[in-house]
């Protein structure tokens, strides 16, 4: 009789879920016939779903609650403030809602949500959509094995890359035609409604 392989470092897994706020509002469903699919060990997932997941075996269902730490970590008030506007390409554009990846001061890229639009700054928020947020995982491990050196070494190359940056692939980083070099200005008050 085979041991089933368990979910673990340096496994490949592949996962169908669905996720819900903590108010029970689903947020996203990935089906079995187009799964997550990650290298176990390198940061590719939250860290409160990489851990609730260990030891599982194909065909195992969890139910799995991650706390807002352990999944997009807290909302920070201090990733809220202004732009002025003509850091933006075709700021008349501009509208709440967009995203845009700027280039921080030390290089790195920045996501940005646009959370307000004012008559000389665009308010910009730095942080996860669902920073602040408590999670809920319905889960199924669809199926798990010994990840290949490849695989291996393609999530290691991506750990390193995403120093600086979020280690989740579950925050799809939309492709903006635009990188705005940043500029900060004091913001004053966060928008309200500023958590997401």
């Amino acid at each position: 009789m085979a041991i089933a392989t368990q979910v673990g470092p340096d496994t490949f897994v592949s996962l169908a879920y669905t996720l819900y706020d903590e108010d029970g509002a689903v947020l996203e469903t990935v089906g079995a016939d187009d799964p997550l699919e990650f290298v176990f060990g390198y940061g590719q997932v939250v860290p409160g779903l990489e851990a609730g997941i260990e030891s599982l075996v194909a065909g195992q269902k969890k139910t799995l609650t991650v706390p807002a730490e352990e999944a997009y970590g807290p909302y920070d008030d201090d990733a809220v403030f202004e732009v002025e506007r003509s850091e933006f390409p075709d700021p008349a554009t501009v509208q709440v809602e967009d995203e845009f990846v700027a280039e921080g001061p030390d290089g790195d890229a920045l996501p940005l949500r646009v959370v307000e639009v004012r008559e000389d700054a665009i308010v910009v928020d730095a942080n996860h959509p669902l920073a602040g947020e408590n999670l809920r995982f319905e889960l199924e491990v669809i199926a798990v094995r010994a990840a290949t050196a490849a695989e291996i070494e393609e999530a290691e190359e991506a750990l390193e890359a995403s120093e600086g940056c979020c280690d989740d692939p579950e925050h799809h980083h939309h492709e903006p035609a635009d990188v705005v070099p940043l500029g900060r200005k004091p913001s004053g008050t966060p928008p309200s409604g500023g958590a997401a």
